[in-house]
């Protein structure tokens, strides 16, 4: 198993830091912006709950109602319940201080505090392109979705979406065809899917890869839970591909949250006097990556290792990173693009320092990595 999988953790501890910070991610008002914020000042989430009114009134932008709530519903929550649920579930709970929370998703200005999976998220889903899209896609847009997912799921990547009719639906199976991981985002907690006849498309998507959600298990999607979900596919990723998408759709929302985390956005046009293209096509006039195949994808996602052969004769250019062992992925993942410390890596790995500083010399001769000083590397 790979040290940053997220399967088989799913006893936690009521007492642990994680049962903390679900707790206090459970109180109503304290949001991921605000959790954030409590815990840059009080360091741990068990501070922040054991922490009075006066020193809650101290935190900048916390104002007495939130101050009122925190302490009403700290020893209310019943966490015990919760984590008894995911466990009979087979969910697994990650905070974001735990070593297998992914790191592209930590990066973000917002991350959720606690995730909610079921399946498994692994190190080689660092490597990840979100495709979404209008959930009343055309025969068009189904088939170019379908088959783009599927072309990258060959190429080694994790294809992410949000397990939505149309679009997502489209590129969760066209991964799931190929034999390649897909992730999807959901809204409500992971024992609500919507909509209910994907129910079963949940299940096959947790056998090759993960069902993720930020809500209680068994909170009901809402209107206003939709919009904040799609930070979350786009921090997922290292990219945003809009197949399909009219004016006002969630997909340009997903497409705005990757502008605003540095993701690379895509968008595969379609005709110009049809509704649904309208979304993609503007984003492609106003900037974003044409996306005819994968290759165009592959292409921007560089760099770019030699040309590798596929099993109908043909040839892909796959991104460097595509090319990496098990071993050298996880440590890769382990390295932030700020300067990372040679004792961070071999604490989130859990492999001797050897082995880590032999990989990180492969991945510096490969340019994926750079050394900053003799104790610290970052992406290059």
């Amino acid at each position: 198993m790979s040290p940053t999988s997220t399967s088989g953790q799913h006893s936690v501890d009521p007492s642990s830091d994680l049962a903390d910070a679900l707790r206090l991610s459970m109180v109503q008002g304290v949001g991921p912006r605000m959790m954030r914020m409590l815990l840059a000042h009080f360091g741990s989430p068990r501070h922040v709950l054991d922490a009075s009114p006066a020193a809650l009134r101290d935190v900048p932008g916390i104002g007495p109602k939130l101050v009122r709530s925190i302490v009403a519903q700290r020893d209310t929550v019943d966490v015990d319940s919760e984590l008894a649920l995911a466990h009979r579930h087979d969910v697994t709970l990650i905070a974001e201080s735990q070593p297998a929370y992914p790191r592209l998703l930590r990066e973000i200005h917002d991350p959720p505090p606690v995730l909610f999976v079921r399946g498994a998220l692994e190190p080689q889903d660092g490597l990840a392109l979100a495709i979404v899209g209008s959930r009343h896609a055309t025969r068009y847009g189904i088939a170019q979705a379908e088959g783009l997912a599927r072309e990258l799921a060959n190429a080694g990547m994790t294809v992410v979406s949000g397990l939505a009719r149309g679009v997502d639906a489209a590129a969760h199976r066209g991964a799931l065809a190929a034999g390649g991981r897909t992730v999807a985002v959901v809204a409500g907690g992971l024992l609500q899917i919507y909509p209910s006849e994907h129910r079963g498309l949940a299940d096959r998507v947790c056998e090759q890869g993960a069902v993720v959600s930020e809500s209680p298990l068994t909170a009901r999607p809402s209107a206003r839970v939709f919009p904040q979900r799609n930070r979350i596919i786009s921090g997922l990723c290292l990219g945003v591909c809009v197949v399909e998408a009219a004016d006002r759709s969630g997909a340009l929302i997903t497409a705005h949250h990757a502008m605003e985390q540095g993701r690379e956005v895509f968008a595969v046009p379609g005709r110009i006097d049809s509704r649904q293209s309208r979304g993609p096509n503007r984003l492609i006039r106003d900037g974003a990556r044409l996306v005819r195949s994968a290759q165009d994808v592959l292409d921007e996602l560089g760099p770019l290792a030699e040309p590798t052969p596929r099993g109908d004769g043909s040839t892909v250019r796959r991104p460097a990173e595509l090319q990496l062992n098990d071993l050298e992925q996880s440590i890769l993942q382990a390295v932030d693009a700020e300067p990372t410390s040679i004792d961070c890596i071999v604490g989130r790995c859990r492999l001797p320092v050897s082995r880590v500083l032999s990989t990180l010399s492969v991945l510096e001769m490969r340019h994926l990595i750079r050394r900053i000083s003799a104790n610290y590397v970052a992406r290059a």
